[in-house]
C-alpha cells in the first residue's frame, strides 16, 4: 500500500498551499489532482516554468534538461519532482498566479503580422468572443505567456506578451522566426490578416514583485525583450515612481527591434534608462558593445543598493547574469527570472 506525502507549498507573499502526493505521482500532476493549476508549460523537464525550490524533505528529480534549471541545493521541476517524503516547496510566484480549473482556451484572429527585424515579426491578435458569448477582453498578468495553436494541427508554441491587459482583446507578441521551424514556416510564409488560432492561457509565474520602491532593472536578450515591454508598459499605466533600467542585448545592430516602443516608454517612464547592447558591432555603432551582462556588471558596481532584477533570454544569458549579480552583493530573492529554452521557443 502506497504512502501519501504531505506537499506544502509557500508562494511568495506568505499563502500555504497543501495537497497529498502519491510517490510515483510529480508534485505538478498531484497539484492538478487538488484543484491547483501550478505555472508550468512543457511538463517534460525541458522549459523550465515550473521551477520551484524544496525547503524541507527527501524527492527524486527525474530526468530533465540541465539548462531548464538553475543549479542549488533544493532547485528543482515540479513535473519531474516525486516526493519521497513529506515535503516543504517555495514557489516563485505569489498566490495569484496559481489557477483553479483548467487553462483558458480562446480562438483569436490575426491582426497585424509585420517584421521587426531580420528574422523577428510583431504578431498582434484579437481574441474572439467565447462560445459562452461573454466579451473578447485580454485580462493577463504582465509577463505572462500565451500558447498559440494552428487550428487542427495540434501545434503549440508558447510566447511571451509584450502588451498589457485590454478591452480591446488584443494580444502582441514577438516572436523569432525559427529556421526549419514548423511554427515559423507557417508565420513567416502563409499567415495572413483573419486567420485564426488558437490561444492557451495567460500562464506563467515571470512578473512583477511588490517590493516597495526599490530599483527594477530588467536584462533582456533578444526577443526575450516583449515580457518586459509588457512590465514597463504597466509601470506607465500606473505611473509607478520606480527607477527602472532596461538593457536589451542582440548580436548585432541590424538586429534591434521594438526600438520607438522603448522611445515611447523612455518619454512616458521619466525614471527609465534604456542601455543598448550589440555583442558584435559594425564601425558604425555608438552604442554599448557587449552583451546586457557586461552593461549589468557594470552598473552593478556602483550601485547603491540591491535592485531587483528580472532576466529574461537564453539560458546562458540568465546564467552569467545571475553569476554577476550574486557575485555583486545581490540576494537570490531579488532575481526574477524566465528562461527561453529549446522546447519553450522552438519554431
Amino acid at each position: 500500500m502506497s504512502t501519501t506525502h504531505a506537499i506544502e507549498l509557500t508562494t511568495q507573499d506568505g499563502q500555504s498551499l497543501r495537497f497529498g502526493c502519491a510517490p510515483q505521482q510529480t508534485l505538478l500532476d498531484a497539484a492538478a489532482g487538488a484543484g491547483l493549476l501550478l505555472p508550468s508549460q512543457c511538463r517534460s523537464g525541458s522549459c523550465g516554468a515550473c521551477h520551484a525550490h524544496v525547503t524541507r524533505g527527501d524527492y527524486l528529480l527525474g530526468e530533465h534538461s540541465p539548462q531548464a534549471l538553475s543549479a542549488g541545493a533544493g532547485a528543482v521541476l515540479m513535473c519531474r519532482t516525486q516526493p519521497r517524503s513529506d515535503l516543504a516547496v517555495a514557489l516563485p510566484c505569489e498566490a495569484s498566479r496559481i489557477g483553479r480549473g483548467g487553462v483558458a482556451r480562446r480562438e483569436a484572429e490575426i491582426a497585424a503580422l509585420e517584421p521587426l527585424s531580420e528574422g523577428t515579426v510583431r504578431l498582434l491578435l484579437r481574441l474572439k468572443p467565447d462560445a459562452d458569448g461573454n466579451g473578447a477582453t485580454a485580462e493577463f498578468e504582465p509577463g505572462q505567456f500565451a500558447e498559440l495553436e494552428l487550428p487542427g494541427e495540434g501545434l503549440r508554441r508558447a510566447y511571451s506578451l509584450a502588451n498589457t491587459a485590454n478591452w480591446a482583446g488584443e494580444l502582441e507578441f514577438l516572436i523569432r522566426l525559427q529556421p526549419g521551424g514548423r511554427f515559423s514556416g507557417w508565420l513567416g510564409t502563409r499567415a495572413r490578416p483573419g486567420d485564426t488560432l488558437v490561444v492557451h492561457g495567460p500562464q506563467g509565474a515571470f512578473g512583477l514583485r511588490e517590493n516597495g520602491l526599490s530599483p527594477r532593472w530588467f536584462v533582456a536578450g533578444g526577443t526575450g525583450l516583449a515580457p518586459m515591454l509588457s512590465m514597463l508598459r504597466r509601470m506607465a499605466e500606473f505611473q509607478e515612481p520606480h527607477e527602472a533600467r532596461l538593457y536589451f542585448g542582440v548580436e548585432r545592430a541590424a538586429d534591434l527591434f521594438a526600438l520607438a516602443q522603448i522611445e515611447a516608454l523612455r518619454a512616458e517612464l521619466p525614471r527609465l534608462q534604456v542601455t543598448l547592447c550589440v555583442r558584435q558591432p559594425d564601425a558604425r555603432w555608438s552604442g554599448f558593445t557587449g552583451t546586457p551582462v557586461d552593461a549589468l556588471r557594470r552598473d552593478l558596481a556602483g550601485a547603491q543598493g540591491a535592485p531587483d532584477i528580472y532576466l529574461c533570454g537564453p539560458p546562458g544569458l540568465i546564467d552569467a547574469a545571475q553569476a554577476a549579480a550574486r557575485e555583486l552583493g545581490v540576494p537570490d530573492s531579488r532575481l526574477i527570472s524566465e528562461r527561453f529554452v529549446a522546447a519553450a521557443a522552438a519554431g
